[in-house]
């Protein structure tokens, strides 16, 4: 593939997980000279590459979680370096250039989880840190003049070390936002130098041998302070210097040795949102717990805590979200655990609970309630069990319904039953609810009266205006008839077509008509004019009122096609009714323009031969489908294709291939793969042709033993099948689809950034895309190219190239592609890499063309057609009178006359079978049984007398036994 020559344009690319291990990094990445930013995370490096020598401009490097063990060599080439994060390697301090802290850009170092010893030799010359991170390792020393220059550093982290104590320097870093020293043995530190850091937002000293007796009695200066983290420490009770903290916000006091908490007082923790109490010896919280207005999660599993020691006014904390009370021994918990109308997680696991209150169903945004080893735990019932028992049937039981299906009067029947209205005043669940949302709306809306305040004078402000109004103007005009046509006027939404900002500022938009739209172009190309295009162009500009004016002009080329003119003209006066702009839309043919449109460009426009935009007419064209084979693979309700070699040896036994021969498509099944496999592949396969082939094409289902002549034909280009037997090869590193990278094309004045879109889970989802952007997906065996409806023209040909040049630098299979995919047009194989987008839906293979014809082709019309509708209209019937012995055997007697077949049925299972007829006549108490009488009916009239009673009987006969059937 030729060279697109935008290399040297990138200014930064995300290469995270790729595998560059050995020398696969690519030598490509040495022609990017004016990238500024470059990730390697996750991309197995053991060295270095020595490309990145060639990046005289790197600014921020990242090389996390590979297996480097020196940085030593090209590091020192970069001038420019900023950033260094090699977390997560193997690196040791002799391992670390000496010369590269010397660089004064140099902001961000990052050799955190790595195997150092000992910090960096010359730590002390990057003077312009604000970052140091030299956590999970294992040094045992800070020198004293690193923190002596190191005055500026913002996050100092030094947790998961061996540090006994810190030099006494420390104090100078008065800017420092961020320690972390967790997990330290610091028995020699004080924390004496800690007043001294008053811009502190963040202290983390869990697991640092922490008492009442080295913790400073005062901290008063340090008003920023937000997240304290003491766990794991030899605490006895709350230090008095952080009940002082106003700003407190977080604070873990888990796994110590706290044994009560004392009173808090009105302006203690005000604005704290989590409080972990977790693993301490506490036996009761103080009532004064419930002035913690904002808290939001509190954890309190592992203490001692029974029902008593939870204050029974718990149902202030109107914010709790959390409440994790796990390992105690509670009986109970309080009523006012249900007031907590915004929780939503519950633990109250292995504890000694016999029940709970019968609110806590009621509580709307609860997704966990955690309950396990409470073995004499009784739950109440859920006050609508009832209720969702009968609405699992689909079935009405309802009084009123079931009187109107027999026929008689609800309103007679139940006449001294209160109404529904009666019963929901007096229903106290129905009070319940209501409360607990009153509670949530609360909640929600801390400054309610403010608002309501704010309301009111908002009401009687335009109250006032529209007395003026009234009063400056008694008699009301008629509308015009203008005014009457501008209030029927559709309004068509054009918010998807310009932009937020287009016409509320000063400027000129010009766009191209293309495929009946507009499309945006850029400044670049305002002046120069294809002959068979047209152009929509809005000039604003502000008056010296302040006001903003606008003039809209549509441009027509000589040569320009029918539907680019009309729609130029349509989407002008769109454009006109979209601003509610009062000028008229100007019509500009090419070398007829006026004068003042060509001012708009400085009376200099340039006319270009041809046109850049297609017509929005189709043209037909004969579709190419080269030959294709994936590997087909099911993870859940998602259908994997992975593509392989169009080759015999690609086969396995194991596994389920789709062959893409065009209009023809065969899946293959190996005989040891599984059948709910094939029959998914075929799903694909039918979806497939219906969306992407127009339905043209033919599917084809063959085994491994069973294999056509036309398989071998489309995949070999020969009837005969191989020679070589089809053997078990596909290694698991193999059967395990590659991690998808979404690249989104960034596109600046002369430069080109890469990102990857940070994917939760390494799951994909459609929703990330957007329309105004353009992707570059990286399957390793495909590479496809999203464009959005509304990217523009310049960022559609970056990612073009882009999307080339990745195809040709990663390695990658020889069977690799690049497909271009179109917002609104993606292909089938494009969505099924995207977990949820157009998922597989069942399909009957079984149905036939009369089977369509007789029952319709929706399987939802059929279902809903076929569903058993319930009568219980009988249960409600009044009780008939016995009838007489002698009218029942003379009524026996008249059945049996036109008798002529019974056949007796047994329910075994979930379906009915012919009773043998050694049974017939005998009943066993735990069967169901069910007969199939055949009368004869005489025809009504003469008319009907010519078909004979034997076909009526056959057919009511199959229709009988169709019945049974379903």
């Amino acid at each position: 593939m030729a060279a697109t020559g935008v290399l040297p344009f990138v200014r930064g690319a995300d290469l995270s997980h790729n595998d560059f291990s050995g020398d696969g990094f690519p030598a490509e990445v040495a022609e990017m000279t004016q990238m500024t930013w470059l990730k390697l995370n996750r991309a197995n490096l053991e060295r270095v590459p020595d490309e990145l020598s060639r990046l005289k401009n790197l600014e921020h490097l990242q090389m996390s979680r590979n297996a480097l063990t020196s940085v030593h060599g090209e590091l020192s080439d970069l001038p420019c370096l900023r950033s260094v994060i090699v977390r997560h390697n193997q690196v040791k301090t002799s391992g670390i250039p000496n010369d590269i802290f010397r660089m004064k850009d140099l902001t961000i170092i990052d050799f955190s989880h790595n195997s150092l010893r000992e910090v960096p030799p010359n730590l002390e010359y990057a003077k312009g840190a604000i970052v140091l991170n030299l956590g999970h390792n294992t040094i045992e020393n800070i020198p004293n003049q690193v923190f002596t220059n190191l005055i500026d550093l913002l996050h100092l982290d030094l947790s998961n070390n061996n540090l006994q104590m810190l030099p006494p320097q420390i104090r100078r870093l008065t800017e420092l936002q961020v320690l972390s020293l967790s997990n330290n043995p610091l028995q020699h530190f004080q924390l004496k130098q800690l007043p001294s850091m008053t811009s502190l937002r963040v202290l983390h000293m869990r697991n640092t041998q922490r008492n009442l007796q080295n913790i400073p009695p005062t901290l008063d200066n340090m008003d920023s302070l937000q997240d304290v983290d003491l766990a794991m420490n030899e605490l006895t009770a709350v230090p008095d210097a952080l009940l002082r903290l106003k700003n407190l916000r977080k604070l873990d006091l888990s796994e110590n040795q706290i044994v009560k908490l004392e009173a808090f007082g009105d302006s203690v923790w005000e604005r704290l949102e989590t409080l972990n109490l977790s693993r301490n010896k506490l036996k009761a919280l103080p009532d004064s717990i419930v002035k913690l207005t904002k808290l939001k999660r509190l954890y309190i599993n592992q203490n001692q805590l029974n029902f008593q020691g939870i204050p029974a006014g718990i149902g202030k904390l109107v914010q709790l979200e959390v409440f994790h009370a796990a390992y105690n021994n509670l009986e109970m918990v309080p009523e006012g655990l249900t007031r907590c109308a915004k929780l939503q997680r519950i633990k109250l696991n292995n504890n000694c609970l016999i029940t709970l209150p019968s609110a806590i169903h009621l509580l709307p945004d609860l997704r966990e309630l955690d309950l396990r080893n409470n073995p004499d735990l009784v739950m109440p019932p859920k006050p609508n069990e009832k209720r969702r028992a009968m609405a699992f049937y689909n079935i009405d039981f309802s009084l009123s319904n079931q009187m109107t299906l027999a026929g008689q009067s609800p309103s007679s029947s139940v006449s001294s039953v209160p109404s529904s209205g009666a019963l929901a005043q007096r229903d106290p669940v129905a009070r319940k609810i209501q409360f607990l949302k009153r509670r949530k709306h609360h909640a929600d809306s801390d400054d309610s009266a403010n608002k309501v305040i704010e309301g009111m004078s908002h009401i009687a402000t335009h109250r006032e205006r529209a007395h003026e109004d009234l009063i400056e103007q008694p008699s009301v005009r008629p509308p015009t008839w203008q005014e009457a046509m501008e209030k029927k006027k559709p309004r068509i939404d054009y918010s998807e077509v310009f932009d937020e900002e287009v016409g509320h500022a000063e400027g000129l938009w010009v766009w191209e008509i293309e495929n009946f739209y507009p499309n945006l172009l850029d400044v670049a190309f305002h002046g120069s004019f294809y002959e068979g295009d047209c152009y929509l162009i809005l000039k604003t500009y502000q008056e010296d009122s302040g006001s903003l004016k606008h003039q809209i002009y549509y441009w027509i080329g000589e040569k320009t096609t029918l539907d680019k003119g009309m729609c130029a003209a349509v989407h002008a006066v769109n454009l006109r009714n979209h601003l509610g702009a009062t000028c008229r839309t100007e019509r500009e043919e090419m070398n007829d323009e006026t004068d003042e449109f060509l001012e708009l460009f400085g009376e200099e426009i340039v006319y270009i031969e041809g046109g850049r935009t297609p017509s929005g007419f189709f043209t037909v064209e004969k579709d190419v489908y080269p030959t294709r084979l994936y590997r087909a693979s099911v993870h859940g309700s998602q259908v994997v294709m992975q593509s392989v070699p169009v080759a015999a040896e690609s086969l396995d036994p194991r596994f389920v291939f789709l062959l893409d021969a065009g209009m023809r498509m065969f899946v293959w099944a190996g005989r040891k793969s599984r059948i709910t496999v094939a029959h998914k592949a075929r799903l694909f396969a039918v979806k497939m042709n219906k969306k992407d082939r127009k339905g043209k094409a033919e599917i084809e289902s063959c085994n491994q033993l069973k294999t056509p002549e036309e398989f071998w034909q489309a995949l070999l280009g020969s009837p005969t099948p191989p020679d070589e037997p089809i053997v078990e090869h596909v290694s698991d590193d193999q059967q395990s689809s590659p991690r998808p990278r979404l690249y989104q094309v960034r596109l600046g004045m002369g430069f080109l950034e890469l990102p990857q879109v940070e994917l939760k889970r390494g799951v994909l989802k459609h929703e990330v895309l957007h329309t105004k952007c353009v992707y570059v997906l990286d399957c390793s065996t495909e590479v496809y190219l999203w464009v959005g409806k509304r990217s523009t023209r310049l960022l559609k040909m970056a990612g073009q190239k882009i999307a080339s040049e990745l195809h040709v630098i990663l390695a990658r299979p020889e069977q690799a592609t690049v497909s271009r995919e179109v917002q609104g047009e993606e292909s089938t194989l494009f969505k099924s890499k995207f977990v949820g987008w157009d998922d597989i839906v069942p399909f009957d293979f079984t149905r036939t063309a009369d089977s369509v014809q007789r029952r319709g082709a929706d399987i939802k019309v059929i279902m809903e057609r076929d569903k058993i509708k319930t009568d219980l209209a009988a249960l409600f019937l009044d009780r008939q009178l016995n009838m007489p012995h002698e009218e029942a055997n003379l009524l026996m007697e008249e059945c049996n006359e036109d008798l002529e077949l019974m056949e007796p049925f047994v329910l075994e299972g979930r379906k009915f079978v012919r009773l043998p007829d050694a049974e017939f006549g005998t009943f066993y108490t735990g069967d169901c049984y069910v007969f199939l009488c055949r009368y004869y009916v005489p025809p009504d009239d003469e008319g009907d007398s010519d078909k004979s009673g034997s076909e009526d009987d056959e057919e009511g006969e199959a229709k009988a036994k169709k019945v049974l059937n379903n």
